[in-house]
């Protein structure tokens, strides 16, 4: 895995996982917001927006770069749909940028597999 795929990867995995917390906070304010005095939804709204987005562009960064199948990209993309599911994102992409750095080092050595 050469260093730009790697960043990529680390960029969405870094900001999967704040993500996935904005969308339950997010629902959070909502029922606040009908029960109590309390609005935090526009505040929270926009920090889940942003961050929603931001895992968009880097999703995108890291598909072209890492050379994702398209079930590949769209369990990704669908992985920030449900609340918490970022979580589950940033095990994978820990699990896959691990294996990638396994196979590069044993190309590098000259290792193959049998």
């Amino acid at each position: 895995m050469d260093f730009k795929t790697a960043t990529a990867l680390r960029r969405l995995r870094l900001v999967s996982v704040p993500e996935a917390v904005s969308f339950p906070l997010l629902l959070v304010c909502s029922v606040l917001k009908r029960t109590t005095d309390f609005n935090g939804v526009p505040v929270m709204g926009t920090v889940h927006g942003i961050l929603f987005i931001f895992y968009v562009i880097f999703w995108l960064d890291a598909r072209k770069r890492a050379g994702w199948s398209n079930r590949t990209a769209a369990i990704y993309l669908a992985l920030a749909i449900p609340p918490f599911g970022g979580f589950f994102a940033e095990r994978k992409l820990k699990r896959e940028a691990e294996a990638s750095v396994i196979a590069a080092r044993a190309r590098r050595e000259g290792v193959v597999n049998a």
